[in-house]
Parts: C-alpha cells; structure tokens; sequence
C-alpha cells in the first residue's frame, strides 16, 4: 500500500525538536527511540536527543531469526510473509527500541492506543504492511506501535544476568513496560491523553499485555486493555517457567554458538547468534517452552495461574478467530477471562477472501487498522465495512472504555455471548464451540 505524504512538520517536545510526515489525514512521527540498551542489558528511557531528530522514516526492527533464516520453503512462513512483509524491506540494528506514533493533524488530550506486534515472542516488526494509524486518527485516537526485543535478544536467561540485576530474562517484556512509561511521560508532546492509554496486542503481543495486567506494580500506567488471540489462562506447557529452569536450555545455545561464557555471546556476530537458533531448533523439541517470558520476580512475580485470580481492574476487551491458533481454547480461555473481568469479547467470523483458510490467525489485524486496500486479497465491500466497525468500536473503547456508539450495532459486556462478525452481520451471539474445533482439526494451519 502506498502512502502519500504531502509534507512534513515540526513540534517541540520534551525530549527535543522533532520532524515527521505530514499526510492527508494524520501526522506521523516515525522510529521515534524511546530507550537504548546493549545486548542483554535492560532498556534505559530516551530523556532527550541531540539536535533535531528525524522522524521521517522507520526505525531499525529487533534483529531475528527470520532476518537471517526466511525459511520461505516452509508454507506458514511464506504464508504470512505474503500477508504482512511481501513488498516491506526491513533494516535490522540492536538499536531498535522506536516507537511510529500517528497523531490527528490537530490532537490535543486524544485518547491514545499502544500496540504491540504478535510473533511467537520471536519475531515481529512494528511496521509491517498491517500497521497503520490513519484510520484511528480520522477517528480522534492518537497510536503509536512500539519495537520490542524479540528472540535470543529478548529472553535469554543467564545466572550471570541475575548476579548483577537481581532478576533475569524477559528483556522484551521490560522492552514493553519501558515504552509504556515513556509513552505516559511523553505522548502529550503529540497530543494525547497520559492518563487515558489503551494497549493493545495481538498474539504474543496480546499475551504480554496480559502478563502486565496481572502485575499490580503496573497500577495507573494505563487505564485499558484490548486483546487479540491471546487473552485467558493458556495451557500449563505454554505458561511462563522460572527464570532458572530455563537457563540450561541457554547454556546449551551459548554451547552451540560456540560461546563459552556471556561475554562471549555480547561480541557475537548476527550470524553466529542465528545460526546457532537453527541447530538448537532443528534438534531440540522444547524451543517454545524456553524462548518466551519467564517467572523473574519483577515483571512476572509469580506463576500465572495464581496471578490471573487479580488482575488490574481495567477496561478490557478481547477478540479471537473462526480458525485462531487452538481456536477452540482461544474462544474458551478468551471468554472465561472476559466473563470475570466485565469485558466486551469479539469473535471474527469473517473469512478471508482469496483462499480456504477461513479467519486464520493474524487475519483481523489489516481489518483493525483500516489497511484492506494494501493486501493480495479481493476484500469486499462487507469487509470494509467490518473494518470500519472494528475501528470505530475500538476507538470508542479507547476513548471512554464502552466501545458502543451511534450507528454501531449494540455490544454487550455479556459473559456468554459474544460480538460476532460475520458475512452476514453482526450482532451478538453465542460461542460455535464445535465449529472452531472442527475448523481447528481441519484447518489449523494456513496452507499457503
């Protein structure tokens, strides 16, 4: 999708004088550093920058394994690189900590959104072709899509780290709470409301919000929490593991990287750290279990099963998919969560034009951010209009944590049923358990 910029503009912030984009409908201040840290240190806020920072162009992404090892042979892999990266050129530097904050042309006290990006905690870009705030800005709402470290660079454990900060791993999750603050410090610099901050996440972006509401340290930072595939209580194999239990699956790597100490892996080249990923992945089945947030005794306190009996009383809202990621799971912990917390639950029944793998995961993003007409695929005119529901409702929500409005078929916050949207309508309904189960045995996967 190409975006036409008609100019550029200027603004005085706090940290300094800054220069972006000026397009038809929005302003855009892109690759904005909200923090810097060396490998395997943990992030220090951006207080000022010297001289006037250009915020005309992305910033770097997190380098990751996909940076160096596509795998386009594999068929999710080139599935999802067509749907959000096919025309995208990704420029990878461990200086990556930026923010792309997308501002109305006059934004004063706007309600404000702060995604973050899905990837199995180990990828993900914030400006991939799905991401986009224009649509939210013709609405009143400033965004702002955060980077965060993903990978070995964002959740290797260390005895080494623990000895000399008293906590260990979960650097993109600390990633995420630093953006958070400097955006509450700084986002009235670009016209929004510190004390009105909506975060939203999809997938593992979706679960790390979780993860913070959970943690009553978090209190005040924001005041809502909207989730997509990945709200509820996972399965025990997909919970966080003490910070100690996966240092072996570490030392192992370190041993693969041909890293004898931490030292070591700090001077390693990009090369030697994916390469290593690659042989660790291709013989070792519990990648998964050592490669996400752990239990630190900071940002995640406790196991998460004991934490989500209370969570932050906040706004929330959460969403899933006809064929999500375990789409039957999802809907049930989705829901659950929703029903003891008071919060609106949306199921995306909409599938997607162009091929058979109906609402797979990931596909109601380009339908949230308003970006349809940048994709592959032949979106009807029920797909816009689906899209601009999402977007309207979702800026309600931001703006006063009731996501109903004028023209918009009623939500309710009902335990039991669901917003759903579908080719037909949409309006409430109930779960269609044994649809998404049958979805999931027969289409768990996109095909590509």
């Amino acid at each position: 999708m190409e975006i036409k910029k008609t100019g550029t503009t200027q603004r005085e912030t706090s940290c300094g004088p800054v220069r972006g984009n000026e397009r038809k409908n929005c302003l855009e201040f892109l690759g904005v550093p909200y923090a810097h840290a060396e490998r395997f240190t943990y992030a220090a806020p951006t207080e000022n920058w010297e001289g006037e920072l250009d915020a005309t162009h992305f910033g770097p992404a997190c380098p990751q394994n996909r940076g160096w090892h596509e795998h386009l042979e594999h068929p999710t892999r080139r599935f999802y690189k067509r749907e959000f990266r096919e025309n995208s050129e990704f420029h990878y530097d461990e200086d990556c900590l930026n923010l792309n904050i997308y501002t109305p042309k006059h934004a004063e006290n706007c309600p404000v959104i702060l995604f973050f990006y899905g990837g199995g905690f180990d990828s993900g870009i914030n400006c991939e072709e799905a991401f986009d705030g224009a649509a939210f800005a013709e609405r009143g709402v400033v965004t702002v899509f955060a980077n965060y470290r993903v990978g070995v660079l964002g959740y290797l454990t260390h005895a080494q780290i623990q000895a000399q900060y008293g906590r260990d791993g979960n650097f993109g999750l600390d990633d995420q709470l630093t953006a958070i603050r400097w955006v509450k410090a700084h986002i009235a610099d670009f016209g929004g409301d510190p004390e009105n901050i909506t975060l939203l996440g999809q997938s593992a972006g979706a679960i790390s919000i979780q993860y913070l509401c959970l943690n009553h340290d978090n209190e005040g930072l924001f005041r809502r929490a909207a989730m997509m595939s990945g709200a509820g209580l996972f399965p025990r194999f997909a919970l966080p593991r003490k910070a100690a239990d996966t240092r072996e699956y570490w030392l192992d790597y370190m041993r693969t990287a041909h890293c004898d100490t931490l030292d070591d892996l700090k001077k390693a080249s990009f090369n030697t750290l994916f390469d290593a990923v690659e042989e660790l992945k291709a013989r070792r089945k519990d990648n998964t279990y050592n490669t996400m947030p752990v239990i630190d005794g900071l940002l995640i306190p406790a196991p998460i099963d004991e934490m989500i009996r209370r969570p932050l009383r906040l706004d929330y809202l959460i969403g899933f998919t006809n064929c999500d990621l375990y789409a039957p799971v999802m809907a049930w912990i989705g829901t659950q969560y929703a029903r003891s917390n008071g919060g609106y639950v949306y199921f995306f029944d909409m599938d997607a034009p162009g091929d058979d793998n109906l609402a797979f995961h990931s596909s109601d993003l380009r339908y949230m951010f308003g970006t349809l007409s940048g994709s592959w695929r032949p979106y009807a005119a029920r797909d816009y209009e689906v899209s601009a529901q999402m977007l309207d409702y979702l800026a309600n929500f931001a703006r006063s944590g009731d996501p109903n409005g004028p023209g918009l078929p009623k939500w309710e916050a009902d335990g039991r049923k669901v917003l759903r949207f579908s080719a037909e309508k949409t309006a409430m309904a109930r779960v269609p358990y044994l649809r998404l189960t049958r979805n999931f045995l027969h289409k768990g996967d996109p095909k590509g």
